[in-house]
């Protein structure tokens, strides 16, 4: 008989950031020197962590609340945007080597995630952290 925790996920999972031409981004060096750069990468928990179950159904609240409000769920652009971002906010440990005109913390996290500029980051982490197959335990062997 074999254990089946042996095939848990693991809680997170770190992802490299891809720009718009899905090219590996990285951030400048120490004084800004491009020679010495590091990846910009975001340290997220997936499916089978408790913090994303909470962003889900914190997320599947604010529908249900939005339908009861409005009678019928019609989520604008903009509220879709910010509850995507609301999600991806909860999701995220942190974001490595990224920086936006000095912010911090969850302001940081709003501004990267609802910035239509880098759309691209909010777009590839939702996608990251969806599936499964991010968050396995590497196997011993490979």
């Amino acid at each position: 008989m074999s254990n089946l925790k042996k095939f848990a996920l693991v809680p997170t999972a770190i992802h490299h950031l891809r720009d718009g031409n899905d090219e590996l981004m990285y951030a400048d060096g120490p004084d800004g020197n491009p020679d010495e750069s590091r990846p910009m990468r975001a340290h997220m928990f997936g499916p089978g962590s408790k913090r994303y179950a909470a962003a889900r159904a914190a997320q599947s609240n604010r529908s249900m609340d939005r339908f009861k409000a409005k009678g019928k769920d019609k989520t604008t652009a903009a509220e879709q945007a910010e509850d995507t971002a609301k999600f991806l906010i909860a999701c995220t440990d942190h974001l490595e080597n990224v920086e936006v005109d000095q912010l911090a913390g969850e302001a940081l996290l709003m501004n990267v995630y609802t910035d239509l500029e880098v759309c691209f980051i909010a777009s590839q982490l939702d996608k990251f952290i969806g599936e499964t197959a991010n968050f396995t335990q590497k196997s011993l062997t490979a």
